[in-house]
C-alpha cells in the first residue's frame, strides 16, 4: 500500500514539474521582450526607405588616420503610426560624412526601430517598426532617443563611439 501512495505522489510531482516547464516555455516564446542587439558589422542590406539627399555636394570632410567624421541632419520629433507600423521622422547622413550609419529609435531602453545601413548622401523620412514593437507601445507622447551607430564603409566594422540624441516621440 505504501509503495502505491509513493508512486501516486511521484506522478503528481512529475506532472506539476512538466506543467511548470510548459508554462516557462510558453512565456519564453510569446511574452518575453525582444532584445535587439547592436550589430558589430554594418548590415549588408542598405536601408530600403533611404532616399538621396537633394542638392547634396557629397564633398567629404577630412578624415583622421584610423578615425572618421560625420555630419548629421535630423529633426527631434518622431511620430509612430501603430496601425501602419511605421515611424515618420527626418534623419540624414549628408555626403560630407565618411561613415555609414545605422539608426535606432529607442523608447525606455527598448529599441523599437532599427534601420538598415544609411550611406553618406542619403536620408530617411519613414522607417518600419521592429517586429513586436507595436504590441509594446500605447498612444501617447514619450521621451526617447536616436541611437546612431557608425560603421567603416570599407570594412563594415563598427566604430567605438555612438551618438545618442534626445527626441520626442508621439505614438498614434
Amino acid at each position: 500500500m505504501e509503495n502505491k501512495n509513493k508512486m501516486k505522489l511521484l506522478v503528481v510531482v512529475l506532472l506539476l514539474v512538466a506543467v511548470a516547464c510548459l508554462c516557462v516555455a510558453v512565456w519564453a516564446l510569446f511574452f518575453r521582450e525582444t532584445v535587439v542587439l547592436t550589430p558589430d558589422y554594418a548590415p549588408q542590406q542598405e536601408e530600403v526607405m533611404a532616399e538621396t539627399i537633394p542638392d547634396d555636394s557629397g564633398e567629404k570632410m577630412e578624415q583622421p588616420q584610423g578615425g572618421g567624421s560625420v555630419s548629421l541632419t535630423y529633426a527631434r520629433e518622431v511620430t509612430i503610426d501603430l496601425a501602419g507600423e511605421t515611424a515618420s521622422l527626418y534623419f540624414a547622413n549628408p555626403g560630407r560624412s565618411n561613415q555609414d550609419i545605422v539608426l535606432q529609435i529607442v523608447i525606455q531602453d527598448t529599441v523599437v526601430v532599427q534601420s538598415g545601413t544609411l550611406k553618406p548622401g542619403n536620408q530617411v523620412s519613414s522607417l518600419s517598426l521592429l517586429s513586436g514593437a507595436k504590441n509594446q507601445l500605447a498612444a501617447g507622447v514619450y521621451n526617447g532617443k536616436f541611437n546612431v551607430l557608425y560603421y567603416d564603409p570599407v570594412s563594415g566594422e563598427k566604430a567605438i563611439v555612438n551618438t545618442e540624441i534626445p527626441i520626442t516621440i508621439t505614438v498614434k
